[in-house]
């Protein structure tokens, strides 16, 4: 069974940090793409950051890029978001993902294509 479990959330002011983690199991984790989507209140799901499963290639989306960094561990089977300069439109629920992928396919924004999720963690930021 496959199982993607988010931690570090939490509250902070506006241009603090927070450092999210993700731990995978049931999976041959590094086959897939991992990748944190957002979620705010009202709002549709959206794609934060993805890495490859070989770590080498990041995406962000443009908002994100110069303040959030993405990595993964495949040895302990876990991705994690550094999260630097936080703004209060960063406040959301985010959730990490995971998206089989052959190697050398680049990463993917579409939510639709992730294939497992987490739980969601909550992140508030806070003027």
């Amino acid at each position: 069974q496959v199982q993607l479990v988010e931690s570090g959330g939490g509250s902070v002011q506006s241009g603090g940090s927070l450092r999210l983690s993700c731990a995978a199991s049931g999976v041959p984790f590094s086959g897939y793409v991992m990748g944190w989507f957002r979620q705010a209140p009202g709002k549709e799901r959206e794609f934060v950051a993805a890495i490859t499963w070989t770590g080498r290639t990041t995406y962000y989306t443009d908002s994100m890029k110069g303040r959030f960094t993405i990595s993964r561990d495949n040895a302990k089977n876990t991705v994690s978001l550094e999260m630097n300069k936080l703004h209060p439109e960063d406040s959301g629920v985010y959730y990490c993902a995971a998206d089989f992928r052959p190697p050398g396919l680049g990463a993917r924004m579409n939510k639709d294509e992730y294939e497992y999720w987490g739980q969601g963690t909550q992140v508030t930021v806070s003027s």
